[in-house]
């Protein structure tokens, strides 16, 4: 079922959920400059044999508005309109599940609304304060890759950028297959109909995001998963942001990178699980 949701004046986003509507509510919180329809369908099927589960389009991705150039806002505003999604849902409290920046968000919801969140899981997510001071940051070659983001490319050498992105993300220890992740961009690109990246996310402020020290105070179950191919947030990253938070755990998940393909999402939705299901919701959805 698809969903168009006004969060703001002039701001809709796009969503869409699948599983039992009576199940506990999970929501997929995808990272920067990412369409929701980033999260492998094989990972979204197996949770919802669980949940209920909800994937949106964050601003200036997708099918939702784009509107960061006229109307520029915070990264913490995304935040905010994951609130306002599941008020539009009538979801009280739901699990979160977000990856990488969305990660970001959900250490936001954690700290301003946790009694919306029922558990919380971190995949791919960089704490608040930057990690450690003696880690490395993303590998040398993403970031000089991450240079060329913003240059103007048509349609087939914007997949071409994207999927090489992937491999890069991919972390070098699964197997990457290539027209796995351009059949995905072909279909992210149809689905929002149109092939550019404004970079609104890198762009946007990140004020309001210096409060690490809070979440120390926090008592939502949470797991971070480690993902220690990954070139953004590796293993130093996630055993870090496990001892920032208050009530969290820390699983490995075996040579997993920051690209979600489909073959890892069984896998992944089972460490999920089994967080989810120890930690369900009373009452409402």
């Amino acid at each position: 079922m698809e969903h168009h949701i006004d969060v703001a004046p002039g701001v809709r986003l796009w969503a869409e959920e699948r599983g039992d509507p009576a199940a506990p509510a999970l929501l997929l919180v995808m990272g920067a400059h990412a369409s929701g329809l980033t999260w492998p369908d094989s990972l979204l099927d197996a949770l919802a044999r669980r949940h209920r589960v909800i994937r949106y389009d964050h601003r200036d991705t997708g099918r939702s508005t784009w509107s960061f150039a006229e109307h520029p806002y915070p990264i913490v505003e995304l935040a905010a309109d994951a609130v306002k999604l599941l008020d539009a849902l009538d979801v009280t409290r739901a699990h979160v599940v977000g990856m990488s920046m969305g990660g970001m968000l959900t250490q936001l919801l954690l700290l301003d609304h946790p009694e919306r969140v029922a558990t919380a899981t971190f995949v791919g997510t960089p704490p608040m304060d930057g990690g450690p001071a003696d880690a490395q940051g993303p590998d040398p070659e993403l970031l000089a890759y991450w240079e060329t983001m913003l240059q103007p490319r048509d349609r087939a050498a914007e997949i071409a950028w994207r999927v090489e992105h992937w491999r890069i993300l991919n972390g070098g220890e699964l197997p990457f297959d290539a027209e796995e992740f351009r059949r995905r961009e072909e279909r992210i690109m149809d689905h929002a109909g149109r092939h550019d990246n404004t970079g609104a996310h890198a762009q946007a402020s990140q004020d309001g995001l210096d409060r690490a020290t809070e979440l120390k105070a926090t008592t939502t179950p949470a797991l971070v998963v480690d993902s220690p191919a990954d070139p953004i947030a590796g293993t130093a990253a996630a055993r870090h942001l496990a001892a920032l938070l208050g009530n969290a755990r820390l699983v490995t998940v075996p040579g997993l990178g920051h690209a979600l393909s489909e073959a890892v999402g069984p896998g992944l939705a089972e460490v999920i699980l089994g967080h989810t299901t120890a930690h369900e919701p009373t009452g409402q959805p």
